[in-house]
């Protein structure tokens, strides 16, 4: 996943500072010289890099944090907004025509990823917006553009207007706007053509599509696996343009993170939206804020929660509190936030999103694999409805069938009743004010055995000691 590599040197650049009562110059001097080389090796352009470790060196001198008290955390607050500040402060949203339609017009080199980010882009807007957007297939030269784009709007609901590779794009773009005025579409999306790289002949005919539909946003889409050339294309694109947006794509890659942190610095123009996913659904807008949190290791909880919000009913969810409350979560209901998991996406990129997680060395390589999830299903398919409400009946010969049912192992089928139980157990405790069950619910999360005891092993010593040491402080209080 991206920016994993970042995050890990940057970790390991502040951690000396970490425990330190007083930090020295020589300490933040060799600090930056380390977070330096992390930003230089995940391909951040040169430039950015220097005016951000200045600004870092400046501030932490400036406001005499290495005399104040816990140097090192205002050390990591000021990295943190210095990180913020290079990618844009704040999320930018869209621009909105007045009057219908808006006119949004998508750029980019070829294999950017244009024609999918056009269709998120239509899925986004009409399931989050409700509105009722058109598609236009503008690009005339790359075989088969044109079809792919009607594959992304018949799977996404979406309109495609085009006119095949025959006639002008200029024209195709001005007859398109017209068809999405007669029949009241509130956005248009048009799907220009690439080429491999910038040249005269693909810039002349985006700025002639611009001087025809007037579009209200200009998104230029890029390739964050294409590093340090993130920063030129970007360049080239709005010196002829004068772009509105960036779409990043294919960030879930193992890509180094550099084109995030560089390309609003380098033009002055926001990140919109940034693509983490192979589904037409994984379009997110671009929180500026919560990446620098990532990339620090902090975590990502309000895209966790807006992830969550996103696949959870409000009518469900308050359904399922009350049954876990009056421990009557039963198989039935296990089996419907199976399903929620996975449409919230891969298991080890939501865990990085919980703050610590991201840098927990027993975590650095768990890999949850979507057939775990499959088999746990299987298993609960092959219960009886009975079997399925009430746990309490599924004595060894029931287990023996639900195994041979489910083409999994009798232990496989045994160890997820039992923690499942656990889990349940847990869930009414904590729904009821106990946090003890806490404790099982770290053991309970390695349904499928896909997290390591030693991640488990771990939390554990770790809920141990802070217990010890509020018994020692409440021990002291009582003297």
């Amino acid at each position: 996943m991206a920016f994993e590599g970042l995050t890990e040197r940057l970790q390991n650049a502040m951690k000396t500072l970490r425990g330190k009562g007083k930090v020295s110059q020589s300490d933040l001097r060799q600090t930056m010289r380390e977070i330096r080389l992390a930003l230089l090796d995940a391909d951040v352009n040169f430039t950015v890099v220097r005016n951000f470790v200045k600004q870092v060196e400046q501030r932490a001198e400036g406001a005499k944090v290495l005399e104040g008290l816990n140097p090192s955390q205002q050390i990591v607050k000021i990295v943190d907004e210095e990180l913020t500040k290079t990618m844009g402060e704040e999320a930018v949203p869209l621009n909105k025509s007045e009057k219908i339609p808006t006119i949004i017009m998508m750029a980019g080199l070829q294999g950017a990823g244009k024609t999918t980010t056009a269709g998120k882009l239509a899925l986004k807007l009409k399931t989050e917006n409700k509105a009722r957007p058109l598609l236009i297939a503008d690009d005339v030269y790359r075989p088969a553009a044109i079809d792919q784009l009607q594959t992304v709007g018949d799977q996404i609901g979406v309109p495609v207007f085009q006119l095949g590779t025959d006639v002008d794009p200029v024209e195709i773009a001005k007859k398109g706007l017209e068809h999405a005025r007669e029949n009241h579409n509130d956005y248009v999306i048009i799907d220009t053509a690439g080429r491999l790289q910038i040249d005269e002949a693909l810039m002349a005919e985006l700025s002639n599509i611009k001087k025809a539909v007037q579009p209200d946003e200009i998104l230029l889409v890029i390739d964050s696996m294409t590093g340090q050339n993130a920063v030129p294309t970007a360049q080239g694109f709005n010196d002829t343009l004068d772009i509105t947006g960036v779409v990043l794509t294919k960030l879930d890659a193992d890509t180094r993170g550099g084109a995030a942190l560089s390309i609003r610095a380098v033009t002055n123009k926001p990140i919109k939206f940034i693509g983490e996913g192979e589904k037409m659904s994984d379009l997110d807008v671009f929180h500026p804020d919560r990446m620098a949190s990532r990339i620090l290791g902090m975590g990502d909880m309000l895209s966790l929660i807006e992830k969550t919000q996103k696949e959870y009913d409000e009518k469900q969810a308050q359904e399922l509190s009350e049954k876990i409350k009056e421990n009557t979560f039963d198989f039935n209901d296990f089996l419907d936030q199976l399903s929620q998991i996975q449409k919230m996406g891969p298991m080890e990129d939501i865990i990085k999103m919980i703050p610590g997680m991201a840098t927990n060395p027993a975590l650095k390589n768990v890999n949850m694999d979507p057939k775990d999830l499959e088999h746990l299903k299987a298993i609960i398919y092959s219960m009886t409805e009975t079997e399925r409400t009430d746990p309490d009946v599924l004595n060894p010969s029931r287990r023996r069938r639900i195994a041979k049912g489910s083409g999994r192992p009798v232990q496989e089928v045994n160890r997820m009743i039992k923690q499942f139980g656990q889990m349940k157990d847990m869930m009414n405790k904590v729904s009821n004010g106990n946090l003890s069950g806490m404790q099982n619910m770290m053991n309970s999360t390695g349904m499928g055995g896909k997290l390591s005891g030693l991640a488990m092993k771990q939390m554990s010593r770790r809920f141990k000691k802070n217990k010890r040491k509020r018994m020692k402080r409440n021990k002291k209080r009582r003297r």
